[in-house]
C-alpha cells in the first residue's frame, strides 16, 4: 500500500514538474478555497504546492477581484455557540444567485475583524488570528488587564511594511467600594492606553494614550495602511471625528471631513467602496447619504456619491417594528450601514444586524435577501477567503 501512495505521488510530482508555472498558478488561483485545501489531501506533493507563498498570494488577489464581494456572518447569539457562515456574491450580478454556506465549527470565540482572508476574534481571556477555511488559528500573547476595562480592539496589514498588527484601546474606569463590592463608577472614563502587537512579537507593546472615545463599537476602514475610526468628544453634541491609525509609523492623527458636515448632518459609520474611504451620513430628513473621499487626505476630494432614502425591511417590520418605535417615532436611517457597491452598481445595505438589502440607485428601489440557514442576528464583515496561513504575507 505505501509503495502504491509512493508511485502515485511520483506521478503526481512528475505531472506538476512538466507543467509551465504559470499555468499551474493560473488554473490553481482561480479555484475557491475549499476545493485547494481539499486537494491537499491527495498527496504531499499537492500539500506542499497548496501551501506555496506564491499560490496564495495569487490565489488571495483573483479572490478579491472576483465579480462580487464576500462576507463572514456571525450569529450574535452564545446559544449557538458564535456560528460562522460564508457569503459569496460572486454570481449574483450575472446569475443572480448568493452562496450561503455554513462554515465548520472554529471555537466559540467573539468575531471582531477581518483583514486579508484572516479573523481576529476573541473571547474573555484572550485574543486570536485564524483562517475560517484552513481552520488554524493563533494564541496572542495576553494583555495584562485591568478591573473595569473598556476595551476597542481592531486588526489590520500594511502594504509596504508585510505586517499584521493588532491595535486594543483600553479605557480605565474609576472603581469605588459599596456595602463591601468594588463597583464602577458612574463618572466619566479616566484614562486611556493604546496596545500594540506586531504579529509574531512575544509582546504588546506600549505606545502611549488617545484623546478619543472609542467605546462604542463601530465599523473600521482600513484604507492606505491607516486604520480609521469615527469618534464623538463629548455627548453633547451629534458630531463625529474621523481619526486614522497609521499601521506603519503608529501615530494618531485627525483626518478632514467635508465642510458641510455641520450640526445637522455628520458622519455616522465609515466603509470602503471600490479602494476609497467613504462614509455614511444622516440628517434631519432621515437620509442617508453616502461620501467618498476621492483623494486620500484631501479634504475638497469628498464628494456626495449618491442618497438613500428612508425604508423599512419588510422583516423588520413584522418582527421588530415595536422595538424600534420605542427608540424613534420613524424608523431611523442611522441604523443603516452600506457594506459595498455591486459590479452592477447596486448598494448592499445591513439594518440593525437583521437584514441585508440590495438597494438600485437608478429606480430607487430596495430587495430583501434571505438565505436558508441565516441567523436571527449577527455580526456581519466583508471577508475574501483564502488560503493564507497567517505567517505568510498575501499582498
Amino acid at each position: 500500500m505505501s509503495k502504491l501512495v509512493k508511485t502515485s505521488e511520483q506521478q503526481t510530482s512528475n505531472m506538476l514538474e512538466k507543467l509551465p508555472q504559470e499555468i499551474i498558478l493560473g488554473i490553481l488561483s482561480r479555484l475557491p478555497s475549499t476545493s485547494l485545501l481539499q486537494s491537499m489531501l491527495v498527496c504531499r506533493a499537492w500539500r506542499r504546492l497548496i501551501r506555496d507563498p506564491l499560490l496564495v498570494a495569487t490565489h488571495f488577489s483573483h479572490m478579491a477581484d472576483k465579480d462580487g464581494p464576500s462576507f463572514i456572518f456571525q450569529s450574535n447569539r452564545p446559544s449557538s455557540s458564535y456560528q460562522l457562515f460564508f457569503i459569496d456574491f460572486s454570481d449574483f450580478h450575472s446569475q443572480g444567485k448568493v452562496m450561503f454556506k455554513k462554515l465548520p465549527d472554529l471555537m466559540s470565540i467573539y468575531l471582531v475583524d477581518s483583514c486579508n482572508g484572516l479573523l481576529c476574534m476573541r473571547d474573555a481571556r484572550w485574543i486570536y488570528i485564524c483562517n475560517p477555511f484552513t481552520r488554524v488559528y493563533l494564541q496572542l500573547p495576553k494583555l495584562v488587564n485591568y478591573p473595569a476595562q473598556v476595551g476597542h480592539i481592531a486588526f489590520g496589514f500594511h502594504q509596504t511594511t508585510k505586517q499584521y498588527k493588532v491595535i486594543q484601546v483600553v479605557y480605565l474606569r474609576q472603581l469605588v467600594l459599596l456595602g463591601g463590592r468594588i463597583n464602577v463608577a458612574t463618572s466619566a472614563l479616566v484614562q486611556s492606553q493604546v496596545h500594540v502587537l506586531t504579529i509574531g512579537d512575544p509582546s504588546w507593546r506600549h505606545i502611549g494614550t488617545l484623546p478619543y472615545d472609542l467605546t462604542r463599537p463601530m465599523p473600521k476602514a482600513l484604507v492606505n495602511g491607516r486604520l480609521h475610526w469615527l469618534s464623538k468628544p463629548n455627548n453633547d453634541t451629534t458630531a463625529s471625528i474621523l481619526i486614522s491609525f497609521d499601521l506603519e509609523t503608529e501615530q494618531f492623527q485627525e483626518v478632514a471631513k467635508p465642510d458641510c458636515c455641520g450640526s445637522n448632518r455628520c458622519f455616522h459609520h465609515l466603509m470602503v467602496l471600490r479602494g476609497f474611504l467613504s462614509a455614511g451620513a444622516y440628517h434631519d430628513n432621515d437620509e442617508l447619504e453616502v461620501w467618498v473621499m476621492k483623494e486620500y487626505g484631501i479634504k475638497e476630494s469628498w464628494i456626495k456619491e449618491f442618497t438613500i432614502g428612508n425604508h423599512l425591511p419588510p422583516t423588520l417590520q413584522q418582527n421588530d417594528l415595536l422595538h424600534f418605535s420605542m427608540a424613534k417615532a420613524r424608523f431611523p436611517n442611522s441604523s443603516v450601514r452600506v457594506l459595498c457597491i455591486l459590479r452592477n452598481d447596486e448598494i448592499l445595505l445591513e439594518y440593525l444586524n437583521r437584514v441585508v438589502v440590495v438597494f438600485d440607485p437608478r429606480h430607487g428601489t430596495f430587495k430583501e435577501l434571505t438565505f436558508d440557514g441565516m441567523p436571527h442576528w449577527y455580526k456581519i464583515v466583508v471577508h475574501v477567503g483564502s488560503l493564507n496561513w497567517i505567517h505568510i504575507p498575501v499582498c
